[in-house]
């Protein structure tokens, strides 16, 4: 892999649990492959992945199997690292480098309010003790403190193009265009909003995408579409996008309605998500979900 590679759909695959809660490695690798199967350009491991709610053991497991899986289809695998220590990031961090990941991916630490020089010192630690690619993900949509633009600057001054950036802070598409102003064009940034803002975010100059699993078959055909300047095809496909990902509004109903969905097309057996969750789908929500999914699947599949 080279530094310039990252790029294109890189869906954050939901974590399956067996009856005892443990991961389930049957019905991962079978979700891995579905959406491999959808011609995404790899897959991502992130915090709709639970990784907040695993243990090292788990992580370092699911991180193995991820990799693995995208290696066989010689596809991207980018690897969440992200802690409350440096010390712990690090080791999350070489450990996924060393299984042979495509690159990492991390938030700054949530449980201490860190200013400017704290959050480039963490990532700076990071990048110091690996040599691979990382994303820097600024998840600020529902946990942190949002990066600022000096930081993101400086991190791309020091590191060149090792780093790219995932921005969720509002609003996001004036924060995205001074980003790429003030870097002359050089910061390379994937969209982080499940799709939602991809199109506009296209039109900014982003490199991709990193959108649940759920339905990356809609993703790639919205993406598709951009490439090719499909504009008409592009906004049919993500008004339904949009009505689905404004249905989920905090972290846990990210991973209620992907799970409820991926069951729903016979992805995944269980629903089941690592506790203890705040949110719980109602039968109205979920009427709402499979109706916007059905007319998603008419706009981007086209008979």
């Amino acid at each position: 892999m080279t530094h310039s590679t990252l790029s294109g759909v890189l869906p954050v695959i939901s974590t399956p649990f067996d009856a005892r809660g443990a991961i389930d490695d049957g019905a991962l690798r079978h979700e891995l492959n579905w959406v491999l199967d959808h011609g995404v350009s790899g897959i991502t491991v992130g915090m709709v992945s639970e990784v907040m709610r695993l243990g090292d053991d788990e992580r370092q497991h699911l991180d193995e199997m991820v990799v693995s899986v995208c290696a066989a289809r010689q596809a991207l695998s980018v690897v969440s690292c992200g802690s409350e220590s440096v010390e712990r990031a690090v080791s999350l961090a070489r450990h996924a480098q060393d299984v042979g990941a495509s690159a990492l991916m991390a938030i700054a630490p949530v449980t201490v309010a860190l200013d400017d020089d704290g959050q480039f010192g963490y990532f700076r630690d990071l990048l110091c003790a690996t040599r691979i690619p990382m994303v820097v993900q600024d998840a600020s949509g529902y946990v942190g403190r949002p990066l600022s633009l000096g930081v993101m600057t400086r991190l791309l001054d020091e590191f060149g193009d090792r780093v790219y950036f995932k921005p969720e802070a509002q609003p996001l598409g004036q924060r995205l265009s001074a980003l790429r102003d003030t870097t002359a064009g050089r910061a390379r940034v994937f969209e982080g909003t499940g799709g939602v803002a991809l199109v506009d975010s296209y039109r900014r100059g982003v490199v991709g995408t990193m959108p649940g699993a759920e339905v990356c078959w809609a993703v790639v055909a919205l993406w598709r579409a951009l490439q090719a300047g499909e504009w008409a095809l592009a906004y049919e496909i993500s008004g339904p996008l949009a009505l689905l990902i404004d249905l989920q509004t905090s972290l846990d109903s990210y991973v209620a309605v992907e799970k409820h969905i991926l069951w729903r097309q016979g992805v995944l057996a269980s629903t089941a998500a690592r506790g203890p969750t705040s949110y719980d789908l109602d039968d109205e929500t979920r009427d709402e979900i499979d109706r916007l999914v059905d007319r998603l699947s008419s706009a981007a599949r086209p008979t």
